[in-house]
C-alpha cells in the first residue's frame, strides 16, 4: 500500500467489531477485537482470549499479529481496536510493543495516533546485535 492510498477506517472498525464478537471473555466480559491493514492491502484480525489464570490471556492485538504472520507477513499500516460495542480502545503497553515490531512507529492506531505516539523511544530489532 502506498502512502497516498486511503485507509478505510470504516472497514477496519467493522472488522474489529466482528472480531470482538468472537472473543472469549468469560471473566471480564470485555470483548476486544482488532483489525489491521497490511501494506499489501490485506485486513487481518484478532480477538482477546481470556484464561482462568488471568495472566495467560491473549490480547486482540497479539492475535492480530499472529494472523498477520499466518496470512503472509508484511507490515501493518493501520490498526483499529474496539470493544464489543464498537467503542475504540487504546492498546496496552505490551501490545504497543508488539505493534511497533509489526508495523513500526508510523503505523496508525485508531485513526488519530501512531505507534510512535503511543510508544515513544521504542525498543526494537534495530537495537539488537
Amino acid at each position: 500500500m502506498s502512502p497516498e492510498q486511503a485507509i478505510s477506517w470504516n472497514e477496519l472498525w467493522a472488522a474489529a467489531r466482528q472480531a470482538a464478537s468472537r472473543a472469549y471473555a468469560p471473566y471480564s466480559n470485555l470483548k476486544v477485537g482488532a483489525a489491521g491493514l497490511t501494506g499489501d492491502g490485506r485486513v487481518v484480525t484478532g480477538c482477546n482470549v481470556e484464561n482462568a489464570s488471568y495472566g495467560l490471556g491473549l490480547c486482540a492485538e497479539c492475535a492480530l499479529v499472529g494472523d498477520l504472520h499466518r496470512t503472509g507477513g508484511g507490515l501493518l499500516v493501520a490498526v483499529a481496536v474496539t470493544d464489543g460495542d464498537g467503542h475504540p480502545l487504546t492498546p496496552c503497553g505490551r501490545c504497543r510493543q508488539i505493534l511497533y515490531e509489526a508495523g513500526g512507529e508510523r503505523c496508525r492506531i485508531n485513526e488519530t495516533k501512531t505507534v510512535g505516539d503511543l510508544l515513544p523511544g521504542a525498543f526494537g530489532p534495530e537495537h539488537l546485535p
